[in-house]
């Protein structure tokens, strides 16, 4: 039951973990979120759309089924990475959070006069060990991880909801670099978690039909090819991160009160803990299921240890730009024609030439000027 959610869940938790880290400095600039608005419809909708079809043309996770389709597609090894950088990026947002959460809890300890005397790093490291013990029970975590999310969140609404003042700003390319770096990241397009999301849900539906009866498992291989479409799956998931991204617009600068925050943060440990379980997954196609804990584990503790928290967000924006430029440009112009269209089963053609118009070309721009944009921040 739960893997069958899994991506909801995602879809629902990515805005909430991750909002914080871009949306802050903007949360009042109605211009900012209509560019926001743009880069989900532009950018987002067509990647997302892009993982859901590999899933189902491949049949396998990320890493194995890129292999898979690079090798069907007669096209370079190149292409590969991106199942090595969405396993990475997923890490990075796990370091991320973690970074944000032992801050968190420690602030929360202080005013409650109850706060060890530790610095954040050394929570994180502890966070990140228990994140990764947890990681081991798969899915089973992240509704429990929501929960406990909602509750400490509405005890922040208790107190009550923060003024915002809204005002039209200037548009400039730096404020089109974080609207593109907030729909892609925190809503998980081009991590290949609703990839993985969808394999899972694959595998458990073979795996009911059972192996041995091998009629019953065609009959129902041909009617989920039937039923199947790719508009299904991708709409209720964009659909979900529009509204809670809304919703985590007007809670961003909203304080928690201390119990609030350690429900909230303890939630995200484990949400963290499936991120972690997803890039394990991922590694395990290549090395083996206990060297990829422990590759995910040291990874994850040398981030959060060793690299400021602003860093780990420069660095999360421009792998996560990379990958969904790589699968955009696989998709978009690797891929043959009619495994795509067979693969998304449009009910209309001209949706189809929409959605390959956006990945071919309006998304690669849209990143690129993005990534200009965070240089030009950057720089400043």
């Amino acid at each position: 039951m739960m893997i069958r959610y899994a991506s909801y869940f995602i879809a629902a938790l990515l805005p909430l973990l991750l909002f914080r880290w871009f949306a802050p400095a903007s949360i009042g600039e109605i211009d900012f979120w209509l560019l926001w608005l743009v880069a989900m419809v532009l950018v987002s909708l067509p990647v997302v759309y892009a993982e859901i079809a590999l899933a189902y043309r491949s049949a396998e996770a990320p890493l194995a089924g890129m292999q898979k389709l690079t090798r069907e597609a007669d096209a370079s090894t190149l292409w590969r990475s991106f199942g090595w950088l969405a396993a990475l990026v997923s890490i990075l947002i796990a370091a991320l959070v973690i970074s944000g959460a032992s801050q968190g809890i420690l602030a929360a300890l202080a005013e409650l006069n109850s706060a060890p005397n530790v610095p954040s790093f050394a929570i994180a490291a502890g966070l990140m060990v228990i994140a990764v013990l947890l990681s081991l029970l798969g899915v089973a975590p992240l509704p429990i991880g929501l929960g406990l999310m909602l509750v400490g969140l509405l005890l922040g609404v208790a107190n009550g909801l923060p003024n915002i003042a809204f005002a039209m700003t200037d548009v400039s390319l730096s404020e089109w670099a974080r609207a593109v770096a907030l729909a892609l990241v925190s809503v998980g397009a081009g991590t290949g978690l609703y990839w993985f999301g969808q394999n899972l849900v694959s595998k458990q539906a073979v795996t009911a039909v059972g192996a041995d009866n091998h009629n019953a498992q065609k009959t129902s291989h041909n009617n989920v090819a039937q039923a199947y479409r790719a508009t299904k799956l991708v709409l209720p998931i964009w659909i979900l991160q529009l509204v809670v991204g809304v919703v985590a617009l007007f809670i961003s600068g909203m304080a928690l009160p201390p119990i609030g925050q350690l429900l909230y943060w303890v939630g995200v440990l484990f949400v963290v803990s499936y991120l972690l379980h997803y890039s394990t997954q991922q590694l395990a196609h290549r090395f083996g299921l206990l060297v990829s804990v422990v590759l995910t584990f040291v990874l994850a503790l040398l981030l959060v240890v060793a690299i400021p928290t602003n860093w780990l967000v420069g660095i999360l924006v421009i792998i996560s730009s990379i990958a969904v430029l790589l699968l955009s440009v696989f998709a978009g112009w690797q891929m043959k024609i009619s495994h795509l269209r067979k693969s998304l089963n449009f009910g209309n053609e001209a949706f189809y030439n929409l959605w390959r118009v956006a990945i071919r070309l309006i998304v690669p721009l849209a990143l690129l000027l993005a990534l200009i944009g965070w240089v030009m921040q950057w720089l400043s």
